[in-house]
């Protein structure tokens, strides 16, 4: 690799760090070239990515977007896992590392506040952005609907006390008839 490509490998680096909402590292070593394919669709199915990268230009990328706190994760065969829901890639990773003991969570970034292992075993527990999209949108509809509801009541019931008397007229000329055919 040289210093062009170190470079532009340092600016994606910057921009991951800083824009995604999640970072997760963690060590590969003994993955095979299958088992880190098949990780790397699952990311992506999640709307994540896989990326192995070099520790010291991921250290150098860290300290450009005020995030060294995260520079100690950086040891041995590294890879990150990131997106912008802050909750796919660690809940992609940790059904992994259930079925796959040879990948290891190191820790990861939310934000500019490094997590543990344990942190982004939480974050996975987390519901995704469209889920609390939805329970929030749900919470807010609510109140109109019911609204609606308690609104609509009153005309309701007045349409239903008009209509009755009609009704009973109804029933009492469909008696009528029947008897009236009954007789003849």
């Amino acid at each position: 690799m040289d210093r062009a490509e170190k470079r532009e490998m340092v600016s994606f680096l910057d921009e991951v760090f800083a824009n995604s909402g999640s970072v997760v590292v963690t060590q590969y070593a003994g993955l095979t070239v299958a088992e880190m394919t098949d990780l790397r669709r699952q990311m992506k199915g999640a709307g994540a990515t896989f990326k192995v990268i070099k520790n010291r230009l991921a250290k150098i990328a860290l300290d450009n977007v005020d995030r060294s706190v995260a520079a100690p994760m950086f040891t041995g065969p590294v890879g990150i896992a990131y997106g912008m829901d802050p909750v796919a890639a660690p809940k992609v990773l940790t059904e992994y590392v259930k079925k796959n003991e040879k990948l290891i969570i190191v820790g990861g970034l939310l934000g500019t506040t490094a997590m543990d292992a344990k942190g982004v075993e939480a974050l996975a527990k987390m519901p995704s952005i469209e889920e609390m999209r939805s329970k929030l949108l749900g919470c807010m509809l609510q109140p109109a609907s019911n609204l609606a509801r308690v609104l609509n009541q009153p005309g309701e019931k007045l349409a239903r006390q008009l209509n009755a008397p009609g009704q009973n007229l109804l029933g009492v000329l469909q008696a009528q008839k029947a008897k009236l055919e009954a007789a003849a």
